[in-house]
This record gives structure tokens, C-alpha cells and sequence, in this order.
């Protein structure tokens, strides 16, 4: 299952606010800054967020005896600015 940094990590990497990822989500801002706070959330609610987030690239690496969780993108996202 995804953790809330994972959530917050991808977010920046995608250059999302709570709200964005809400709207992409399905839900309401409230629930996914619920839920990166420290809150409970659903099964369902949490493989909305992660099917959301992996849509626009995002991977999910499981922790593992070299470090702990994280995510990283399928493709580079392009550079604004």
C-alpha cells in the first residue's frame, strides 16, 4: 500500500497541489490532506489516489533493505520556465 510521503513525494514530482490530485482523484482536497496528515483513509480511497498518481507516470517503489520507500516517474516530465 502507498504512504502518505509517497503521496506528497509524487505530488512534487508531478508539480501537484492537494487539489489537483483531488480533482484527478475523485475526491475531496479535505480526504488526501486528511490522509497525507496522518489520518486513515480506505482501501478504496488510497488505490484512487495511486491509480491517479500512476496515470500521469508516477512508480511506486516499495521500501526495501537499501532504503525506504519512494517514487520516481516513467518519463521525464518537461522543464517550465
Amino acid at each position: 500500500m502507498i504512504t502518505r510521503l509517497q503521496v506528497r513525494m509524487a505530488r512534487a514530482a508531478l508539480g501537484w497541489g492537494v487539489r489537483e490530485l483531488a480533482q484527478k482523484a475523485n475526491l475531496a482536497p479535505n480526504t488526501v490532506s486528511r490522509f497525507e496528515n496522518g489520518s486513515g483513509a480506505r482501501v478504496d480511497t488510497l488505490a484512487q489516489i495511486q491509480e491517479a498518481l500512476e496515470k500521469e507516470g508516477v512508480i511506486f517503489v516499495p521500501a526495501d533493505d537499501s532504503g525506504g520507500p519512494g517514487v520516481r516517474l516513467k518519463r521525464a516530465r518537461p522543464r517550465v520556465g
